[in-house]
């Protein structure tokens, strides 16, 4: 950008500073000012160079400016003309997973998603512009023209060779003409994918600033999780929350799934509450302008099913989640009554249901002995277990999965390729600090690592306030935690 290593040191105390706790300060020369505040991180940093940029114009000159935020920390040279060019940047180091044990053609080692944010990774060094000083590493951004200018090197001729000289003397085969069958196997469309710039982070400011970055390691990571639940599969898809034990998470974790996958594939969701009693995901969830339940549905399955029903009519029975784009199907609640869903009727309302939706994510009780707990798993396409870091909740989770690998067959197929989410919302840890803390950290840990042999993949949960009481959305969950959710449901999407 022609600066001179005068130029960018003669104002070197400069420094951005944002914090996750939504404040902001930009450090000139030992004064601290106030960033005005933003709807998110993201905000603060746009806040926090544009100060920079005006220190750089009044000063008439080029700036070096330290940056630290959550991710990490580096450095920045701002220019009075609003360009900015990216020295270095240091993120901050991932807590890391223990290496897996080796496998065996045999034993397959499962994912496991560590759900703990990841710093955004250093970004492609190119080399620096010669100068006399020490030189630094900076992004590619924006491309040198030297480098996209042609060669001007005219070739040299090549020399004709003596075979080419002598006159051909044999007669050779005209070459085929195309026919319509190699055309067919040609397309102009073919290209590669077109990566799109960076809208997270450091790089996603500078993006919006009209530098065009590459995306971090993080933000691709999201982006493929994204498209993994927004797929569309051939057939529907069922999903079975199971845990024997009761307060093990089932009825968020079918709450979150549904409103994920609803959300960014846009196929029609529902969650049933199949509970041989009272459930609780009708108490969790938005609740509708009628009190019809899953034996409602069940009574009218006749009219449901007819070819003349028009699509809109499974209203009556539903209750639409107006936020999170899903429904619900609720069990019966009537206190007094005492039908418990049987077998059959689980096959009815199963074949109403996937008439109406690509995608049934279906809420268990605790019997899994019960017929109506059985003849779902003979409906499930893929096993959720969720589990608390509490140890009564993790064993009764592992008695599930060992339950349904000794049956064999389908049942045992499940359990091999259950998606296993370890949460840590528990009322208890609303009251934790420092030690204890740690303890329950490392407890949901442990546990997660317990079950990685067992099933095909692992997720953690981080606590939040919001998943612990009363009706669950979505957007009420803090970022990580709807980042964990994400990968959650994108590990449970990928065994469809």
């Amino acid at each position: 950008m022609g600066t001179t290593p005068t130029e960018v040191l003669a104002f070197p105390n400069i420094r951005a500073i944002v914090r996750d706790n939504g404040t902001a300060e930009v450090v000139v020369a030992g004064n601290s000012r106030v960033v005005p505040a933003g709807d998110s991180v993201q905000d603060l940093r746009n806040n926090a160079l544009a100060l920079v940029v005006g220190e750089a114009q009044t000063l008439q000159r080029p700036v070096r400016v330290q940056i630290e935020d959550p991710e990490g920390h580096g450095e920045l040279i701002v220019h009075p003309d609003n360009k900015i060019e990216s020295v270095s940047y240091e993120p901050r180091p991932a807590r890391r997973r223990a290496e897996a044990p080796e496998t065996t053609p045999e034993t397959v080692a499962p994912t496991v998603i560590d759900t703990v944010p990841v710093a955004a990774p250093e970004p492609v060094a190119v080399p620096a512009q010669p100068t006399t000083a020490a030189t630094v590493d900076r992004q590619p951004w924006p491309p040198n023209p030297v480098e996209n200018e042609p060669s001007t090197e005219t070739p040299e001729p090549a020399q004709p060779s003596a075979a080419a000289e002598e006159p051909q003397r044999t007669a050779t085969a005209p070459e085929a003409p195309l026919t319509r069958r190699s055309l067919k196997e040609t397309s102009f469309l073919v290209s590669a994918p077109v990566l799109e710039p960076a809208t997270q982070g450091w790089r996603g400011t500078l993006t919006r600033l009209g530098y065009r970055m590459a995306p971090s390691t993080e933000e691709l990571s999201e982006r493929e999780d994204i498209r993994t639940v927004s797929q569309h599969w051939p057939g529907p898809r069922t999903i079975a929350v199971v845990n024997r034990k009761g307060g093990a998470n089932k009825t968020p974790t079918v709450v979150m799934l549904s409103a994920i996958l609803a959300r960014y594939s846009g196929a029609a969701t529902v969650a049933w509450d199949n509970n041989e009693s009272q459930g609780t995901l009708g108490w969790r969830t938005e609740k509708g302008s009628h009190d019809r339940s899953v034996l409602d549905l069940i009574d009218a399955s006749t009219e449901l099913l007819s070819p003349s029903t028009n699509a809109a009519e499974i209203a009556k029975f539903v209750h639409h989640q107006t936020a999170d784009k899903f429904d619900v199907l609720r069990s019966d609640e009537n206190e007094e009554g005492d039908h418990e869903v049987t077998a059959e009727e689980v096959d009815i309302a199963h074949q109403v249901l996937t008439r109406y939706y690509r995608l049934v994510v279906m809420d268990s009780g605790n019997t899994a002995r019960a017929a109506n707990w059985r003849r779902m798993i003979d409906h499930t396409n893929q096993l959720v277990v969720p589990v608390t870091a509490i140890e009564d909740r993790a064993e009764a989770a592992r008695l599930t999965l060992q339950t349904l690998e000794s049956r064999g067959g389908h049942d045992a197929e499940l359990a091999r390729n259950a998606v296993v989410i370890v949460s840590e919302s528990t009322d208890a840890k609303r009251s934790m600090t420092g030690d204890a803390l740690k303890r329950a950290k490392d407890e949901a840990q442990r546990i997660a690592d317990g079950f990685e042999p067992f099933v095909r993949a692992v997720v953690r949960i981080p606590y939040d306030p919001a998943m612990v009481n009363g009706p669950i959305r979505y957007e009420a969950l803090q970022p990580a935690t709807q980042r964990a959710w994400l990968a959650a449901a994108a590990a449970v999407a990928a065994g469809f």
